[in-house]
């Protein structure tokens, strides 16, 4: 038999993350993985030292990179100057470096809760009760607040995003794997996060999904498109998730979770130029 593609699986199982099991996720995943590769699981703090030994390192439920942000600097520092192959590939435009694309997909006007990171550009914003005030490089809704409009006056903006607090019907997440729809969930109370139903996409959900999907001109990897349903009916995007999605498998039919885990095995063997198993 032909040598298998080896990969190296980032994730931190032990993560306490509020209303997922990352450990569970990332069980069930390489459980089924190794049917077509070789594959180690590693800490995210250990990537760095171990990648040069497989053919590509898969970044998965590795926790949010505010936690040790110089490491994982030197991870992708030395990944590109190595060359080696890091799936999803670190050239994603989305939340893999940092929220500012928010900031440039308000600007070009595309369908997302406008933001700024000025203060004299607050009077672009709709006006609102309350703002939302988040951390540039956050993650896991680490360092968010909710002001109000008079307290931005005091707000000490450097590596600060603002955007106003939108009461929307419900969030929902649109899952891709490459350029390709797997799947849909929602969560229909907007103050449980986590608590999702499987949701069917309208075609134009999809159609908005996709133009982000394809604003970030991945052509390999795993990606979340996270919304909300504004009170107009609209689809705004809340962030495009492409370093490290959850992926909330355990809330999908057996066939949709069997469907997810052979595309992502397609994916990554065209990613390594190999012949799907």
């Amino acid at each position: 038999m032909p040598d298998r593609p080896s990969l190296l699986y980032v994730t931190d199982l032990a993560y306490p993350a509020r209303g997922r099991r990352y450990g569970d996720e990332d069980v069930l995943l390489t459980s089924r993985l190794r049917e077509w590769f070789d594959l180690a699981l590693c800490h995210p703090l250990d990537a760095r030292a171990l990648m040069g030994r497989f053919d590509a390192v898969v970044v998965r439920n590795s926790g949010p990179v505010l936690h040790y942000r110089e490491e994982y600097a030197r991870f992708r520092a030395e990944a590109v100057a190595a060359g080696v192959r890091v799936y999803n590939p670190l050239t994603g435009r989305g939340d893999m470096a940092g929220k500012r694309y928010l900031l440039d997909l308000t600007e070009a006007g595309l369908p997302v809760i406008p933001t700024v990171d000025r203060p004299q550009d607050l009077a672009r914003l709709p006006v609102a009760d309350r703002y939302a005030v988040k951390p540039e490089e956050g993650a896991d809704s680490i360092g968010l607040r909710f002001l109000g409009r008079e307290e931005l006056d005091g707000l000490a903006w450097g590596g600060l995003l603002v955007q106003p607090r939108i009461d929307f019907r419900y969030e929902v997440s649109f899952y891709f794997v490459d350029d390709a729809f797997q799947y849909a969930l929602h969560a229909p109370d907007p103050d449980r996060r986590w608590v999702l139903e499987p949701y069917e996409p309208s075609a134009a959900d999809l159609d908005f999904a996709r133009r982000f999907v394809d604003w970030n001109t991945l052509d390999h990897g795993i990606q979340r498109v996270d919304a909300c349903r504004a009170p107009d009916g609209r689809l705004l995007l809340v962030e495009l998730e492409d370093l490290n999605p959850y992926l909330s498998l355990d809330l999908v039919p057996e066939e949709t979770r069997e469907r997810f885990v052979r595309a992502m095995a397609d994916s990554l063997h065209r990613f390594l130029g190999h012949p799907a198993g």
